[in-house]
């Protein structure tokens, strides 16, 4: 799948809750709907102030001309070995001047920034588990259910009615102090993108990314892994709010 596309699909769930983006939810699964990218979706995808930083710094710290490369858009979304490439300096820069968190976040972004040293890479679990203070269009704090539907889960397929797709995924939990995965629990959730050939072809034990309740796109074994390690790792890090 072309990257900018597949970006678009992951950025569809929060878009359309007026999380994250412009204003623009009809275009941006129209653009899914057509499968082409053209300028338009270009521009629309790099006015979200937190999606596009962190695209163009996985790009750049490791020579990739174009932040919607499709290497770079699974980096950032599910995980791959374009994290490694960025070096703790750059990621901390990324931090405090291309987000601007230190001023977003006062006191709290040496919390945040801390966990570099502790091993976290530029993946969007790091951003959701570290940034429990949303710095897109709402200026509050996360509950844990928003940070569930924040984070990129993999769920698998059990069954698939039309529209509605039940999956078995392992959601947040929390004692105030931590917050680590639980028991499996079902969930039925609503495909959007129709159109498109996965999404039509989808049965039961297939893997797909979920975001905000959209299931995003199919993905294999291999990538499931890689995102639950990725999730893992900045659970363990994970900064919560005092």
């Amino acid at each position: 799948m072309d990257g900018i596309l597949r970006c678009s699909r992951y950025a569809f769930g929060p878009n359309r809750l007026h999380y994250c983006g412009p204003d623009a939810n009809r275009e941006l699964l129209a653009y899914i709907g057509e499968g082409e990218a053209d300028f338009g979706l270009r521009a629309m995808l790099s006015a979200f102030k937190t999606l596009a930083p962190y695209l163009r710094l996985i790009a750049q710290a490791n020579g990739i001309a174009d932040m919607f490369d499709d290497r770079v858009v699974e980096a950032y979304w599910l995980g791959n070995e374009l994290l490694d490439g960025v070096d703790r300096q750059r990621f901390y820069r990324h931090l405090e001047d291309g987000l601007g968190l230190r001023r977003k976040l006062g006191t709290g972004f040496s919390s945040v920034s801390d966990r570099i040293g502790l091993g976290a890479v530029p993946h969007h679990s790091f951003h959701v588990l570290s940034v429990w203070r949303r710095t897109g269009q709402a200026d509050i704090f996360h509950t844990l259910d928003s940070l569930d539907s924040c984070r990129i889960a993999p769920g698998e397929v059990l069954s698939v009615h039309g529209p509605k797709v039940t999956v078995e995924v392992e959601p947040l939990a929390t004692d105030g102090r931590s917050v680590w995965l639980g028991s499996s629990e079902l969930r039925t959730v609503l495909r959007p993108f129709e159109s498109r050939e996965d999404m039509d072809e989808l049965s039961a034990g297939q893997i797909v990314a979920l975001h905000w309740g959209v299931p995003c796109e199919v993905i294999t074994p291999e990538q499931a892994d890689r995102l639950r390690r990725y999730t893992a790792r900045h659970l363990a890090l994970a900064v919560l709010p005092q």
